[in-house]
């Protein structure tokens, strides 16, 4: 059987000129490129020079297609995979991709590139010698809340991504969990209008509310806590969403207590597997395919009652 190969490639994340020669040279050599959004891959390698069949691999479709793509490169193919910026992998669906392929003993070889999150927080100032990236927080306010409260702890920055429509909400709810921190907002960057955002956090939150809509992708940097912080947050993270018992003694029934909390709350099934992947150190497809089976168990109880 022929060895067939995946390249993970990291792309611009604003700016084309920073596309590597070496990536460019991937998606040349590539059978065909995978990628999110084929019109925003397609422009990429027109800039490039490129023409190549482009498969769609989006969050919607990866998990099925990835199993078909993976016998492809056992039987001898060559995938460069793209996201639409940044870094594959990184909040990105990619990870389905390449956790299958390394599954099946398929290469996987990563072609660096530029990332969102680094580029944030380099420009932000903030200290960095340690640093957490969270990626985005959950939609509905109760669990944001709850998921800043455990990060609280973190003695790092946090490094979220955010939406324009959802920024100002985001800044709310960080100004009202750490009040006394400095946060920043990095948006466009790497584009003509780059723009660092760097003030307290309630401050910053009425500098946005002020100014209205932004536009652009965003990555919010939030200050480490101060000693005086860390004091004051001395709970474990095990017991910061209280009531779910010591997951310490038996992480089963702890992650199923917490899954039954976020579907009580309607949070987003991708929202919490990523959550709670993080928290209970668990796969998030895992986790993802428990919190589906318990929530059709609900649907299935309460059709019963």
């Amino acid at each position: 059987m022929a060895a067939g190969k995946l390249y993970v490639v990291g792309t611009p994340i604003g700016n084309r000129g920073d596309l590597s020669p070496r990536a460019r040279e991937t998606f040349a050599a590539a059978d065909a490129v995978l990628c999110e959004d084929t019109r925003v891959t397609g422009k990429l390698l027109a800039y490039a020079g490129v023409r190549k069949p482009l498969v769609r691999c989006d969050e919607n479709v990866i998990a099925q297609r990835a199993q078909g793509l993976v016998e492809r490169m056992r039987a001898g193919e060559v995938f460069a995979f793209a996201s639409d910026a940044g870094m594959p992998g990184v909040s990105d669906p990619g990870q389905v991709l390449v956790d299958a392929a390394r599954a099946a003993d398929v290469a996987v070889e990563v072609i660096p590139g530029p990332t969102a999150c680094i580029t944030a927080l380099v420009s932000s100032g903030i200290a960095c010698d340690h640093f957490f990236f969270e990626g985005f927080l959950p939609r509905k306010a109760p669990a944001r809340a709850r998921r800043l409260a455990e990060l609280a702890p973190v003695p790092g920055a946090l490094l979220l991504y955010e939406s324009p429509h959802r920024v100002g909400d985001t800044l709310d709810a960080l100004a009202e969990a750490y009040p006394a921190r400095e946060v920043a907002l990095c948006r466009e960057l790497t584009k003509l209008h780059e723009e660092v955002l760097r003030a307290p956090a309630p401050e910053l939150a009425r500098t946005v509310r002020e100014r209205g809509e932004l536009k652009g992708e965003m990555v919010v940097v939030v200050a480490p806590p101060d000693e005086e912080e860390l004091a004051r947050r001395c709970a474990p993270w095990a017991q910061a969403e209280g009531g779910e018992g010591d997951a310490g003694t038996d992480p089963d029934a702890a992650l199923a207590a917490a899954i039954r909390r976020a579907l009580a709350e309607g949070e987003a099934a991708s929202s919490a597997a990523k959550r709670l992947s993080q928290r209970f150190s668990r796969k998030r497809r895992d986790v993802y395919a428990l919190i589906l089976a318990m929530a059709e168990e609900a649907e299935a109880g309460a059709g019963q009652a």
